[in-house]
């Protein structure tokens, strides 16, 4: 058993993800459901040396040293984003699977509002979401959108490089967090010297990350970033609160001139085939909502979208309700991913 064997084989079955654990087969995710693949059991020596046959004599060290390591690793068919960590029973990894080509707009099934956001000029716009709910491809298709359409410098920061950009209209530098620079932080303090047209955050992960993208939207760049939250208003209450009491003001006024629009997404699995599919809560700042930031009012947000149906705003409950009522997703999903069950079980079952 070899590990590019086994990632072939990920690819050719349309895994999104690949388990590695002692005690275990190779364990794939398709169409969200975890699926066993084959009858040899990796015990936790085939499990180190599988793990480690793609890894560098530094990455076995940062691995040792820090007990978890994110890299890109990649093969013919395709590219993996892998996360090796020490679990009770030794070393483990996941690794998602990465297509070879960036995806385009349509095929993630971007709205009109999202080419919109994707074709501004300038400010910040936020792709946030839980864990594996697409965020890292529902950006590249908006990269790719960019370096299709406009000759821009498009320099992206991320840790690992996942879909890799050839330049087309646009010129592209990817920087690796690790083997290119030394933290996100460090490259967005560079990153007006280098003279950029947009920039990609892969993630905003503490204070200083989130006040240089922030800072950066404000000079020109347009900036495409990522944050772990579910919903547009958790978006811009957790950059918020991530600064102290009497920063808090400044960063509001900072966010209601620089922030353009927020897409939310999770994935769903489909009720008519095995796959998943993006719902979506779009938010597009306007003036008015530009004012609720500005005066700490996000808790009106949510209304804010609702009103806002005529510029392609959407909230995730409608976009899940949208999903069931064309029969894509089940009454169950919609139901228990509704940041309003209740609301949502009357809708479906009236």
């Amino acid at each position: 058993m070899e590990m590019n064997d086994i990632l072939e084989k990920a690819v050719q079955m349309g895994a999104s993800d690949v388990h590695f654990a002692r005690g275990l087969p190779p364990v794939f995710r398709i169409g969200g459901k975890l699926t066993r693949v084959g009858e040899e059991k990796l015990e936790w020596d085939m499990t180190k040396r599988l793990i480690f046959s793609i890894m560098s004599d530094e990455q076995k060290h940062r691995l040792a040293d820090d007990k978890e390591i994110d890299f890109s690793h990649s093969i013919t068919g395709g590219r993996f984003r892998v996360n090796a960590f020490y679990d009770n029973y030794g070393v483990a990894a996941v690794m998602r699977v990465i297509p070879p080509r960036p995806p385009d707009m349509k095929a993630v099934l971007m709205p009109p509002v999202g080419f919109h956001l994707a074709r501004m000029k300038s400010g910040l716009v936020l792709v946030t979401g839980p864990t594996a709910s697409g965020k890292s491809t529902t950006l590249a298709a908006m990269v790719d959108l960019i370096n299709r359409e406009r000759e821009a410098h498009i320099i992206t920061v991320e840790d690992p490089i996942e879909f890799l950009f050839d330049s087309e209209k646009g010129l592209v530098h990817q920087r690796a967090v690790g083997p290119n620079t030394n933290s996100f932080s460090s490259a967005l303090r560079a990153v007006l010297r280098e003279d950029p047209d947009v920039l990609l955050v892969g993630e905003m992960r503490d204070m200083e990350t989130m006040m240089a993208a922030v800072t950066i939207a404000e000079t020109g760049p347009l900036v495409l970033a990522t944050l772990h939250t579910v919903n547009a208003a958790q978006s811009i209450g957790r950059i918020v609160e991530v600064f102290p009491s009497y920063q808090q003001q400044q960063i509001r006024y900072q966010l209601s001139v620089t922030l353009k629009g927020v897409i939310s997404q999770q994935l769903v699995p489909r009720a008519d085939k095995p796959a998943r599919i993006a719902a979506r809560e779009i938010l597009v700042v306007t003036p008015a909502i530009s004012n609720l930031i500005r005066d700490g009012q996000i808790h009106r947000i949510p209304e804010a979208i609702r009103a806002g149906a005529d510029l392609g705003m959407i909230s995730m409950d409608d976009s899940l309700l949208f999903y069931f009522k064309k029969g894509i997703i089940s009454k169950d999903d919609a139901i228990s991913r509704a940041s309003n069950p209740d609301a949502m079980r009357a809708a479906v079952e009236g």
